[in-house]
C-alpha cells in the first residue's frame, strides 16, 4: 500500500497522466505547430534571396539542403524523440533524479554526435556533394555553404536535443519560443550577411550560413540558460551525475533505432527522384511541386507526434499503459484527418497548389496527376507519422522504422519493375501512393499488435 499511495501521489501532481486526453494533446501540438510552421518559412525566405545571389547559389542550396534536412530530422525527429521519451518515462515514475541524470546524458550523446556530423562534412564534404551531382561553380557555392554551416552541425545537435529535454518534461512553450526566435534571427541575419545590408559587406552563401550557425549558437545558450535557471521542472546539472552506460542505452535504444526512418526517407526520395527524372525535365518539376506539399504537411503531423512523446511516455513510466495507447491513437486520429482533408482538396482540386508555382501546362499536368495519386494516401501518411512519435515515447519503435523500410523497398523494387517494363509516369505516381497506404497500414498494424507494458493503474488515481 505504501509504494501504491507513493505513487498515487506522484501522479496527481502531474497533469499529463490525468488531463483529458484530447485538449491536452492539442494544447501540446499548438506551440509545436506554430513554431515548425515557421521553420518551413525560413526555407522559403532563404530559398528568396539566395535567389538573388544568382542561378550557381540557389542550385548549390538544393544541393547543400537536403544534409541540412536530415540532420535536423536525425537530431530533433529520431534522437531527439529519444530523449524526450527517456526523461518523460522517468518523470511518469517519478524518479526526477533520473530525469536530471538522463538529461546529462542526452547533452553528452547531442555532444558527441554532433561533432562526429561537423567532422565528416569538414573532411569529406566535397567527395559528398561530388557524387550527388555537385560541378562546377555550383559544387564551389556548395562547399562555401557547407563550409560554413555543417562544419558547425554540432550545433544544430545540439539545439534540437537541449529543445528534445525540456520537451520530455511536458513543456512544449519553451523550446517552440526559443525555436520561434531562432528562426527570426536566420531570416533576419542570412538576409543581411548573404546580401549585404547598410555597412554590412555581401558575404554571399557563407553570410547566409553564418545567419543559420549564429541563430543555432543562440538558441542554444537560451536553452543552457533555462535548464541550468531551475524555472523549469528539470534542473541541468554538469558536475556530481556520473556518466553510466545503462542510460545512454535507455536512450539510443529508442533514438538510434528511430535514426532509421529519416535515412530511409531521404533515401527513397532519392530513388524516386532518379526514377523520375528519366520522365524529363516538366515531369521532375511536377513530382517537386507535390513532393514540396508533403514537406509541408510534416509539420502538422510532426506537431501532434512530438506532443504525444511526453504524454504516452509519463503514462508508460507510470504504469497507466491504457492511458498511453488512447493518447497515440487519439494523436493518430487528429493527424490523419488534418492531413486527411488537405489530401482529399488536393487530390480533387490538385490545381489549386499546382498553380501557385507554375503556369507551364506540361509541369502543372504532371504535378495534377502526382496530387491525384498521392493526396488520399495523405491520412494514412499522417496516421503512421504520429503513430511513429507516440512509439518512441512508449520505447517501442522498432515496428514504425520497419514499416518506413517496407515503403523504401516498395519503392526500390516497384521503381526498378515499372522502368523495366517502361511504364508511364503516372504509374510511378500510383506506386507513391501505394507506398504511403503501406506505410501508415503498416505502422498502425505495428503499434496494434506492439505490448507497451503491463497495466499497473496507481491506486486513488482516476484512470482515463
Amino acid at each position: 500500500m505504501g509504494s501504491a499511495s507513493l505513487l498515487a501521489r506522484r501522479a496527481s501532481g502531474n497533469a499529463l497522466l490525468q488531463a483529458p486526453l484530447l485538449p491536452t494533446l492539442l494544447r501540446l501540438a499548438l506551440p509545436n505547430l506554430i513554431a515548425l510552421s515557421v521553420t518551413a518559412a525560413v526555407a522559403i525566405a532563404e530559398t528568396s534571396y539566395v535567389g538573388m545571389l544568382g542561378t550557381a547559389p540557389l542550385a548549390a542550396i538544393a544541393l547543400v539542403f537536403p544534409m541540412v534536412m536530415l540532420m535536423q530530422m536525425l537530431s530533433s525527429g529520431a534522437m531527439g524523440g529519444g530523449v524526450s521519451s527517456a526523461i518523460s518515462r522517468a518523470l511518469g515514475a517519478g524518479d526526477e533524479q533520473r530525469a536530471r541524470a538522463l538529461a546529462l546524458h542526452a547533452l553528452a550523446i547531442g555532444l558527441g554526435t554532433g561533432l562526429f556530423f561537423s567532422s565528416l562534412f569538414v573532411l569529406f564534404g566535397r567527395e559528398l556533394f561530388a557524387a550527388l551531382g555537385g560541378r562546377g561553380a555550383v559544387l564551389e557555392q556548395a562547399m562555401a555553404y557547407a563550409n560554413v554551416a555543417l562544419s558547425a552541425a554540432v550545433l544544430l545537435w545540439l539545439l534540437n536535443t537541449l529543445a528534445s529535454i525540456v520537451r520530455g518534461t511536458g513543456n512544449m512553450q519553451i523550446p517552440s519560443l526559443t525555436l520561434l526566435g531562432v528562426s527570426a534571427l536566420q531570416i533576419g541575419l542570412g538576409g543581411a550577411l548573404g546580401l549585404g545590408l547598410g555597412p554590412i559587406p555581401r558575404f554571399g552563401l557563407p553570410g547566409v550560413a553564418a545567419g543559420l550557425v549564429i541563430s543555432c549558437a543562440t538558441g542554444t545558450l537560451v536553452l543552457i540558460w533555462y535548464l541550468r535557471s531551475g524555472r523549469g521542472r528539470l534542473l541541468l546539472r554538469f558536475a556530481g551525475i556520473p556518466l553510466r552506460r545503462e542510460m545512454f542505452l535507455d536512450i539510443l535504444r529508442v533514438g538510434a533505432i528511430a535514426a532509421f526512418s529519416p535515412l530511409q526517407s531521404v533515401l527513397t526520395v532519392l530513388i524516386l527522384t532518379r526514377a523520375i527524372a528519366s520522365f524529363g525535365t516538366e515531369a521532375l518539376a511536377g513530382y517537386g511541386i507535390g513532393a514540396r506539399l508533403e514537406f509541408l504537411l510534416v509539420p502538422i503531423a510532426f506537431a501532434v507526434g512530438v506532443a504525444c512523446v511526453p504524454m504516452v511516455g509519463m503514462a508508460v513510466g507510470a504504469g497507466r499503459i491504457g492511458r498511453a495507447r488512447r493518447v497515440a491513437w487519439t494523436g493518430a486520429a487528429v493527424s490523419a484527418v488534418a492531413l486527411g482533408l488537405i489530401g482529399v482538396l488536393v487530390a480533387t482540386l490538385p490545381h489549386l497548389w499546382s498553380g501557385l508555382f507554375s503556369a507551364d501546362a506540361e509541369v502543372a499536368g504532371a504535378a495534377n496527376l502526382y496530387l491525384r495519386f498521392a493526396g488520399p494516401t495523405f491520412p494514412l501518411f499522417g496516421l503512421g507519422l504520429c503513430l511513429y512519435f507516440a512509439s518512441q515515447g512508449a520505447g517501442r519503435v522498432l515496428g514504425p522504422v520497419l514499416a518506413s523500410s517496407l515503403r523504401l523497398g516498395i519503392i526500390a523494387i516497384g521503381t526498378g519493375v515499372l522502368a523495366w517494363s517502361g511504364a508511364p509516369l503516372w504509374c510511378l505516381f500510383a506506386l507513391v501512393g501505394v507506398s504511403l497506404a503501406a506505410y501508415g497500414s503498416a505502422t498502425a498494424a505495428a503499434v496494434y499488435r506492439t505490448t507497451w507494458g503491463p497495466e499497473s493503474p496507481p491506486s486513488g488515481v482516476r484512470a482515463q
